[in-house]
Parts: structure tokens; sequence; C-alpha cells
């Protein structure tokens, strides 16, 4: 990430300053949310692949929660032998949370220097309600312990890139995310949600979601006043990040017991590039 500096401006919001924007530059983010990484059914090849990606673009690694599963502690009734990990198992004596956040560490360690985001989901923040131990900011750690500009986020916040163009001045985009809530809909598949987040926000250029692990990219206009009284309308990209846990593959476990189909795999790049004085955003799944 050449000329990319990360910092954290409001508690839920983080900035990502972009100089020296010339023809021909470009900037990409890898839009990712559901690893759920320390659980059998990641897809660990595809999700190591798209990461390796990100670090050979140069790419900026947003995540917008449940990186980690976290439903083998033996307090969770939800717990599955036959979805930890192996490696998990024999991890000696380490305690659960800790061996988690090793097993993580090591796999994320590499990419740690592309990493600017990482925000807890509904997984993590129910697992530190009832083992009182932060996973999300014990995983950040051990990034910035490598050198990271990683921010902890919230369930839900913003991320405002920053463009300094030398035709134009100063640019700004603002991505709003939220891990996500609610089961989705076989029909609708969450693009409902999306809406109604667009009914409360005031100027989100980009929303961004995950939690369901259905994958889309909807464009929804918005009409607003300018200060000389003339509409403006605008397009607002909503995406819904998929996700790298495929638990129909074993035809058991909770996803299947709910009568839920087949979930698509693989996360979102975002590229920003430059057109005269216009930043333009383009989405790419990440398959």
């Amino acid at each position: 990430m050449n000329n990319v500096l990360v910092e954290r401006s409001h508690p839920t919001v983080v900035t990502v300053r972009m100089k020296e924007i010339r023809p021909g530059w470009s900037q990409t983010f890898l839009l990712r949310s559901d690893a759920h990484h320390d659980n059998a059914l990641c897809d660990h090849e595809m999700e190591k692949r798209h990461l390796e990606e990100a670090k050979e673009r140069g790419a900026g690694i947003i995540d917008l929660g449940d990186c980690m599963c976290l439903m083998q502690g033996r307090w969770d009734k939800r717990a599955d032998q036959d979805q930890m990990r192996p490696e998990l198992r024999e991890a000696g004596k380490l305690k659960y949370s800790d061996a988690v956040i090793d097993y993580c560490g090591r796999f994320y360690e590499p990419y740690a220097a592309n990493w600017v985001l990482l925000a807890p989901g509904n997984h993590e923040e129910s697992y530190a309600q009832r083992a009182e131990t932060d996973m999300t900011t014990r995983l950040a750690e051990r990034l910035k312990a490598k050198g990271s500009p990683v921010q902890v986020g919230g369930y839900q916040g913003w991320v405002r890139f920053d463009f300094t163009i030398r035709t134009n001045g100063r640019v700004a985009i603002r991505l709003r995310y939220t891990h996500g809530y609610g089961g989705g809909g076989p029909v609708t598949r969450d693009v409902i949600q999306a809406h109604r987040q667009l009914a409360f926000l005031g100027n989100a250029d980009i929303l961004v979601s995950g939690h369901t692990h259905d994958s889309w990219h909807v464009v929804a206009r918005t009409e607003s006043l300018d200060m000389a009284g003339k509409p403006i309308i605008k397009d607002v990209d909503c995406i819904k990040i998929p996700g790298y846990k495929d638990e129909y593959a074993i035809g058991r476990g909770w996803a299947v017991s709910k009568g839920m189909p087949p979930k698509p795999k693989g996360s979102w790049w975002l590229t920003f590039s430059v057109d005269g004085d216009r930043i333009i955003k383009t989405f790419t799944l990440a398959r």
C-alpha cells in the first residue's frame, strides 16, 4: 500500500488517506467477512489465495467480522468436534482462546502490512460476553506486533477514503459497514436490510455487510439538494460479502437444519482509479 496512511479519526471512523494521485493511479482493497478461519469448514485454500493476491497487488484488507468462528469452547452449546480443526484439537496445553489466537495469528501475520480494519462480528461479540476476552483486539495486537497499520473497528462504523488529487484537491468516498444482522431471507438474501439502512444513513457512497453469507452488488440511487437548491442524484453501491465457510457441503449443522440453501464463497475487490478529477469505483467478486 504505497502512499496510503491509515488512522482513526473517530471511535467509529477509520480514515484511509491516499496522496500523490496522478493519471494511471489505482489502489485496491479486499473487502472480506465471515472467514470463520478456525472452523473446519473454512476454505483455507481460497482464503489464502485471496490474501496472497492482496499482498501481490498491494491491496488493503478490510475485514468486517466473524474472522474467527469461536464455537468450540466447552461452554458453547453449539460445540461440535467435527467442526474443530485438527490443529486446534492438538494444541496441547494452550487454552481454547489462546489456541485460536495463535492459530489464526500465524496464518494472518504474513499479510499484516496490508491489514487496514479488523472488526468484530456476532461470533466475536458473543464470545467476548461469555469468555470475557476480546478476540478481535487480541488478533489485531498480533498483527500490530508485525508492524500492521490495522485499526479495530466496531460492529458497525465507517471507513473514509480520503484522496488528494492534483487537479481537484481533496475528494472523500465514505464506506458505511456493519457486520450484519438477521437471517437474510431465502428470497431477498438481505437486500431488504440494505434499503432499510439507507433510510437512516445520510451520505454513504458504499454500503457493505456480511453475516448472511450471501453475495451481491446492488446499486441504489438517492436524491438530495445541494446548497444552491439543485437536486443531486447519487449512486450508492451496496455490497454483500459471502465469506469462506461452507456448512452445506457436509449435509449437517445449524444452517442445514434450518433449511438454508447452499451459499456462495469469496470476497469482493474494491478498486479506486482516477479519471481526470474523478475517483472511479470498481467492484469485482473474488472467487
